[in-house]
């Protein structure tokens, strides 16, 4: 029990010291791109650094099993230069027992990632987008989905409008009984609008068979009440702002993701890469284990058999090259050209299986 405690730890510490490297590297990058984007002559540094640290988490959790195979090599390689695994092998110990610290580690980091840090991660990357939205258009634009239908709010010169849908086309360029309330500059309610469809063209909604109620004070909104076939609102929206905002299954947590697919569905929308990516998040604890056994196939060696740096090469590579075949799996689910489940969970699974037949045919020929 000792012995396992021993490499645990050691392979934690390796965690924490890679995963330290690599948030530092992506937010010194992200900060270069966020200055790109954003002129200092509008938006403050302290804002930008601030939009650098909420994206920043996005990215470290992107690259989590890259971080988990080097933390892995660097733990075999440690252990082999300092010739521990030839004492656990003299002691009568199997190597591949050696093998059950770093995998409960790597299962229990895989565990921890969905159910704590996946929701630390989708409300600090919806900020984001929420804040770099506003800094970029001056606008609060704000959308949101529910069991009662579809909400946005839109921004502009004459003032906010809060927008209900009951249900929209899929490219999200039509909706379906839709409920309008404008608001002046002053934030008073000036009119509601009820209509059959909204379509949404270039800066304006195209509303059919609409009725239009004056809401200003003093004025009786059923006497004022206004019928037309086809009526005209600015808007600031477009259909790809609004994919995007409910494209990106990454801003949600794994725990809200169930209840959002549902009602995603209800409106009419497309759930594929909502349900690819609940499904690989799932999947994500069986691919960090298998990034631990691919590391130890290659490295978990003694240091004087040599070619140590092609060994340690090789298993860089081939971890990348299953993260590849991963997003590329992953993009197939979401364009349907494969199931969903097959997209989430055949690369980790044909992973594990080919890292340990790799590992056996590496310890015992």
């Amino acid at each position: 029990m000792t012995i396992h405690t021993y490499f645990a730890r050691k392979f934690l510490w390796m965690l924490i010291g890679i995963g330290v490297i690599f948030f530092a590297l992506l937010s010194l990058v992200d900060l270069m791109e966020q200055l790109r984007r954003f002129s200092l002559d509008t938006v403050s540094f302290t804002a930008i650094l601030r939009l650098t640290l909420l994206k920043a988490p996005e990215g470290l959790y992107q690259i989590l099993p890259l971080i988990v195979i080097l933390a892995s090599i660097a733990l075999f390689i440690g252990l082999a230069r300092s010739s521990e695994l030839v004492v656990i092998r003299a002691s009568g110990r199997s190597a591949m027992i050696t093998l059950l610290s770093p995998l409960t580690v790597a299962l229990l980091l895989g565990f921890l990632s969905v159910s704590t840090f996946n929701p630390i991660v989708a409300a600090t990357t919806d900020r984001y987008h929420t804040l770099a939205e506003r800094y970029r258009s001056g606008e609060n634009t704000a959308l949101s989905i529910s069991s009662e239908g579809l909400w946005m709010r839109q921004g502009g010169e004459n003032g906010q409008a809060v927008i209900h849908a009951v249900s929209a086309n899929p490219d999200a360029s039509v909706f379906f009984d839709v409920s309008i309330v404008t608001y002046d500059q002053a934030g008073g309610i000036s009119q509601r609008i009820d209509a059959e469809s909204a379509q949404l063209s270039e800066g304006a909604w195209i509303l059919k068979n609409a009725s239009a109620w004056p809401l200003t004070p003093g004025l009786n909104p059923e006497a004022g009440k206004r019928t037309h076939d086809v009526l005209t609102l600015e808007s600031s929206l477009t259909s790809d702002r609004i994919r995007d905002s409910f494209g990106t299954p990454s801003a949600i947590s794994v725990w809200d993701l169930p209840d959002f697919i549902s009602d995603l569905e209800d409106a009419g929308f497309s759930t594929r890469r909502h349900s690819v990516w609940l499904q690989m998040e799932l999947a994500q604890p069986l691919f960090l284990a298998a990034m631990v056994l691919i590391a130890a196939a290659f490295t978990m060696r003694h240091a004087r058999f040599g070619r140590t740096g092609l060994a340690v090469l090789i298993a860089v590579m081939t971890g990348f090259a299953l993260y590849y075949v991963r997003n590329f799996a992953q993009i197939l689910g979401e364009n349907g050209q494969i199931p969903v489940a097959l997209a989430a969970w055949a690369p980790p699974v044909a992973s594990v299986l080919l890292a340990l037949g790799l590992l056996l045919h590496m310890e015992d020929g």
